[in-house]
C-alpha cells in the first residue's frame, strides 16, 4: 500500500516537474518572440526615420525647382536681349531630373529638366552632336557651351576649340538647330556671335564660366558623360 502511495507521488512530482520545464521553454520562446517582435519594430521605426529625412532633405534639395514631366522642360518665360546681345531667359527653369528626352523651348537649351548625368565640360571639344539633357546639366554646373552649324567658318571653329580646350568649365560640340552659325550659352543666358574674334565671346566667358547664374557653383565637370 505504502509503495503505491510512493508510486503515485513520485508521478505527480514528475508530471509537475515536466510541466514546470514546459512552462519554462515557453517563458523563454515568448521571450524570444517578443524580442524580435521589438527589434522588428525599432528597425521599422529606424529606416521609416531613414525615408522621412531622406524624403525632407530630396525636398529641400529641389526646393524652387518646378517640377515638369520628363516630356516637357516644364519651363515657362521668353528671351529679352540685351544691348550687348546677350539674350536672358525670363521666368522659370525647372531643374529635375529625368532619363527621357526634354522638349526645350529654345535652341540650344540654356537651362531645365535635364539627365542625371552631365555631360564633360572641363574644356572638352566633341566633333559630334550630344544630347541636350546631358549639356543643360553641365550648363547647371556653371559651364559655357559653344555650338557651332555647318555654316561656321572652320576657322572660326577651330580658334573656339582651342579657347575651349585651355578654358575648364567649358564644352564645344556642333548643333544643327540653331539660328545662327555661332552661338555660346551658358544656365539662363545666350549670345550669337560673329566669328571667333567677336568681343563678346571673351566677354561672355568672363562672365558665364563659374559666373554668378550658377545654379551649382563648384559641382564637377568631370566624371559625367564622354562623347
Amino acid at each position: 500500500m505504502g509503495s503505491g502511495k510512493n508510486s503515485s507521488t513520485a508521478a505527480r512530482k514528475a508530471r509537475i516537474e515536466e510541466m514546470r520545464r514546459a512552462e519554462r521553454v515557453r517563458e523563454r520562446r515568448n521571450r524570444v518572440l517578443t524580442i524580435t517582435a521589438s527589434v522588428v519594430v525599432v528597425a521599422g521605426l529606424v529606416v521609416g526615420g531613414v525615408v522621412l529625412v531622406n524624403t525632407q532633405r530630396d525636398s529641400g534639395k529641389d526646393a524652387g525647382k518646378p517640377s515638369g514631366d520628363a516630356k516637357g522642360a516644364g519651363d515657362s518665360g521668353h528671351f529679352t536681349t540685351g544691348k550687348d546681345g546677350v539674350r536672358t531667359w525670363s521666368g522659370k527653369l525647372s531643374r529635375t531630373h529625368v532619363t527621357t528626352k526634354v522638349s526645350y523651348p529654345m535652341h540650344p537649351p540654356v537651362g531645365g529638366n535635364h539627365n542625371p548625368v552631365w555631360l564633360n565640360c572641363n574644356g572638352d571639344v566633341y566633333t559630334e552632336p550630344v544630347a541636350d539633357e546631358n549639356a543643360v546639366h553641365a550648363l547647371e554646373h556653371g559651364a559655357v557651351w559653344v555650338t557651332y552649324t555647318a555654316k561656321a567658318d572652320k576657322a572660326d571653329v577651330d580658334a573656339l576649340a582651342a579657347k575651349v580646350k585651355k578654358t575648364p568649365y567649358s564644352l564645344m560640340s556642333p548643333y544643327a538647330n540653331q539660328d545662327a552659325p555661332l552661338i555660346l550659352s551658358a544656365w539662363g543666358h545666350q549670345v550669337a556671335v560673329k566669328s571667333a574674334k567677336d568681343p563678346e565671346v571673351d566677354k561672355f566667358f568672363a562672365a558665364y564660366v563659374q559666373g554668378q547664374q550658377t545654379p551649382e557653383p563648384g559641382a564637377s565637370c568631370t566624371g559625367g558623360v564622354m562623347k
